[in-house]
């Protein structure tokens, strides 16, 4: 099925607020980079099909890691929402190798378009 104007929330949290969503929705008490909430099951998609689901990003993290990757913040900030916009859409990069591959291959795709950079690939 194809979606017309497909929609997505986008929450930016801090590290204490993206831990407990991590604590309370995948039973990992840490805080993480990103979470992606999608809207798949049979009740939404037939009532609002274009509803993808939700993304929360932790910009704390994401300031970390673009310091450490040496990149700007918005650039960690566009590959976070890449990589969450991908799990909306069915992607799982922990199902298995090839599957991460995939993953990333299609991330590294849409960040070349945004960036207009080749050399910078995303990491998962």
């Amino acid at each position: 099925m194809e979606l017309l104007n497909p929609e997505i929330s986008i929450l930016l949290l801090d590290d204490p607020q993206i831990r407990e969503l991590n604590r309370e929705y995948r039973k990992k008490d840490k805080s993480t980079d990103v979470l992606s909430f999608p809207m798949l099951d049979d009740m939404v998609k037939n009532v609002q099909p274009q509803l993808l689901g939700d993304i929360v990003i932790s910009v704390e993290t994401a300031e970390k890691q673009a310091e450490k990757r040496k990149c700007s913040l918005y650039n960690e900030l566009s590959r976070l929402l890449i990589h969450g916009t991908l799990h909306l859409l069915g992607y799982d990069h922990e199902l298995s190798k090839k599957d991460a591959q995939e993953m990333r291959k299609k991330e590294n795709a849409i960040f070349e378009k945004i960036t207009g950079d080749p050399k910078i690939k995303a990491v998962l």
